[in-house]
């Protein structure tokens, strides 16, 4: 453990009490830091060296670059955070600037998803196999009131709609929306709201789903955890929520592939992220595993909104 006199000497320095305020709420990589502060990439990992060797932050590896965030601080060091938000004229401007470069982010994932609009049935997609869909459908209860987000096209919510109330798809991508009405409207279906809107801001009031769906797309929140405590928020009292998804792995090209955020999830993290969103009685398998390379495996995570 670095000594509190090393520790105190490497967050004196405005510089690096701007980047640890702007990692307290989000995970950012170097260039983004630069973009963010206007400093050069040298001094900027010169400030996340010197960071890491106090065991103020750590980072992750993701795709070609390393996302950084803080570790587990605790009083008194989040009072002198507090303290120095206050005092520091830049973290106003910092915290819009990181909202613009988060914004881009998305931007990048939207545009992909843009692009291949109308081909995803077509298009090999890790994960979504009729196998995995199957599973999760013998647990539905009918009629219900099913959001199905991170929707894109809607080919799921075709089916569900075949047994459902009421299907709410949501979607961040206008292109997927556009196509999954006119397919609703192709095969006369009349029971899907299509409504664009990020998952982690769902376009649902509170209490209005008895089932929240995600289908191979908790992966590309930014932050999954959030898109769940979302999910909570939208279902009613006795609400359930699904969770479809890839078991973590090491395929990086994914990212580039398939615009992916997270590398899918262990069922622990599963579990951990749906119990601190407000659920309870999870239940998790792995129903699926493809044959050929790299072989994706399908995570199936239930659980009820805790009363």
């Amino acid at each position: 453990m670095p000594s509190i006199v090393k520790t105190l000497k490497v967050i004196a320095d405005p510089s690096r009490l701007r980047i640890l305020l702007l990692l307290q709420s989000e995970e950012l990589s170097v260039a983004e830091l630069q973009e963010i502060l206007g400093m050069g990439q040298s001094t900027i990992s010169t400030h996340l060296s010197q960071l890491k060797q106090a065991r103020l932050v750590e980072d992750r590896r993701t795709g070609k670059s390393n996302l950084y965030h803080p570790t587990a601080w605790g009083s008194p060091l989040d009072e002198i955070l507090a303290d120095a938000q206050r005092e520091i004229r830049e973290s106003r401007t910092d915290r819009a600037a990181m909202r613009r470069v988060l914004k881009k982010r998305l931007d990048k994932m939207r545009a992909f998803f843009d692009s291949v609009a109308g081909r995803l049935g077509k298009d090999y997609v890790p994960g979504k196999s009729w196998k995995s869909l199957a599973e999760a459908l013998l647990r539905l209860m009918p009629p219900l009131t099913v959001a199905d987000l991170g929707a894109g096209e809607g080919a799921f919510a075709l089916l569900l709609a075949a047994r459902a109330k009421k299907v709410i798809a949501v979607d961040s991508s206008a292109r997927m929306i556009e196509v999954g009405r006119a397919q609703a409207r192709r095969h006369k279906v009349k029971n899907i709201d299509y409504r664009q809107g990020d998952m982690e801001a769902i376009p649902i009031r509170a209490g209005q789903v008895d089932l929240v769906f995600f289908s191979q797309s908790l992966h590309h929140a930014l932050h999954p955890e959030r898109a769940l405590a979302e999910a909570a928020r939208i279902l009613g009292d006795s609400g359930r929520v699904v969770v479809l998804d890839l078991v973590k792995h090491r395929f990086e090209e994914a990212r580039e592939i398939y615009a992916d955020e997270w590398l899918g999830f262990s069922e622990a993290e599963i579990e951990s992220m749906l119990e601190n969103a407000g659920f309870a009685n999870v239940e998790t398998a792995v129903v699926d595993k493809d044959a050929d390379a790299p072989q994706f495996q399908t995570l199936l995570a239930i659980a009820d909104k805790r009363k």
